[in-house]
């Protein structure tokens, strides 16, 4: 075969114009977007004039613009990076200098190679981090964190992320070496017993060492939400208030857990932003997702398609022309004399490439969560009210400075809620004065 046609080269190729297509489109979107919400900053949308005053519309204004022109220096880096890790040979020095260091040992080196990459993509992030929260958040008025709580919480993320992770890896690399050919089955099979665990632990173990999670005490609201969620049929294990503000002024209600674990958690800053029936209103919509089965629908999804995910990391990791393409020299396999196998490098190589091609399934990823979302409105209506529901995201879209006036194709590849104003339209609800 031609060396010019090799499939080496082609995988650079192909790697090489879906990294050029990403970063073009995203910044193409994102350019999309800035225009939009620059040109729409002089006026509040007709719908909502006597419910937004101009100076909270052009303060969400400023913080999309703020927070795209951010990601846009974020993008150019990590395309910066990702060149640098593969056709670059940065992954390739770094598994040869740790082969150099630890020897070559079949389970120390490549869970060594799995660390040291983890750390290195950590510092290159940690700047971006703190701008992100010291800079633009802490300029909007939404930073509620001293540096002392940032790094407290570095120092806990990372604590348990190695905890976590390493036993995680170790176990993963040891299934891909011992369990021959349908290694890849047996991640997989692994990877979802520990995803199903983490939804089961995080609410009661890892998410308490960062944030104090107190019964709701209010009585009154209390009763309220019991009622609702015995209309709806939901048991919980728990209706909590969670202290965001301790970190952002941004405000939220969400589930978490699993089965029996299952809690309902208040943001404190959502509770001081809502009337009660808004509250309500917010629980009846995420009581919508589990009446509609969305979030088992979302977690089969998920399960499938890394599924297929895996088996396809299991062909890949086979073929040379997929190291070589992407800038790696592969380690010998054990049939030609080699110790060290593959399998750390190839699980590299797949998250860094993999995610270049799946973006171009936002749009349909994005669509079916707005879809999602407006089941769960509908539902909402039916079990609160309505207008309840829509004064509440109003409250929460100015509150949490969210543009009012998107780019349609932006918010295609982007958005899995629907702007407000179509939210709010399909509940057949208004936007009532403030």
């Amino acid at each position: 075969m031609n060396e010019s046609l090799s499939p080496a080269l082609v995988t650079s190729l192909v790697f090489s114009l879906a990294l050029l297509a990403n970063v073009a489109v995203k910044f193409w979107l994102a350019s999309r977007q800035i225009r939009a919400v620059s040109r729409h900053r002089a006026a509040v949308p007709a719908e909502f004039v006597g419910t937004i005053a101009l100076d909270a519309h052009q303060r969400a204004a400023d913080y999309t613009v703020a927070k795209l022109r951010f990601g846009l220096l974020e993008l150019a880096l990590a395309s910066a990076v990702l060149l640098g890790w593969t056709l670059l040979g940065g992954l390739d020095w770094l598994n040869n200098a740790l082969m150099d260091a630890v020897g070559p040992r079949p389970l120390l080196q490549p869970l060594a190679l799995l660390v040291a990459f983890a750390v290195i993509n950590a510092l290159i992030d940690l700047p971006f981090s703190l701008y992100q929260t010291f800079v633009i958040e802490e300029r909007f008025g939404f930073n509620k964190m001293t540096l002392r709580l940032w790094l407290g919480d570095l120092i806990k993320s990372t604590l348990v992320g190695t905890a976590i992770g390493v036993p995680l890896a170790a176990l993963v690399l040891w299934l891909m070496q011992a369990t021959g050919a349908w290694w890849w089955l047996w991640t997989w099979g692994a990877w979802a017993a520990f995803s199903l665990l983490m939804l089961v632990i995080y609410p009661t173990v890892i998410a308490p060492l960062f944030n104090k999670f107190q019964p709701l005490q209010d009585e009154s609201l209390k009763a309220r939400v019991s009622a609702l969620m015995a209309r709806c049929g939901f048991a919980a294990k728990g209706l909590f208030v969670m202290d965001g503000s301790r970190r952002s002024a941004h405000a939220n209600a969400y589930f978490t857990g699993f089965g029996a674990a299952k809690r309902v958690v208040f943001f404190d800053t959502l509770l001081e932003q809502l009337t009660p029936p808004e509250v309500e209103a917010v629980l009846a919509h995420e009581l919508g997702h589990f009446k509609h089965k969305h979030i088992v629908k979302r977690i089969a999804g998920l399960f499938v398609a890394s599924l297929a995910g895996f088996a396809l990391l299991g062909w890949l990791a086979q073929q040379p022309w997929f190291y070589a393409g992407l800038g790696v020299a592969p380690n010998l396999p054990p049939a030609m004399g080699g110790a060290v196998p593959n399998h750390a490098l190839a699980l590299l190589l797949f998250m860094l490439a993999v995610p270049l091609f799946t973006f171009f399934l936002s749009p349909l990823m994005a669509q079916l969560s707005r879809k999602h979302e407006f089941e769960a409105d509908a539902y909402a209506a039916r079990q609160a009210n309505a207008q309840d529901l829509s004064n509440a995201l109003v409250k929460l879209y100015k509150d949490n400075a969210s543009t009012l006036t998107p780019d349609p194709l932006y918010v295609r590849f982007y958005y899995s809620h629907p702007p407000a104003s179509e939210r709010i339209a399909r509940m057949g609800a208004r936007v009532q004065p403030a």
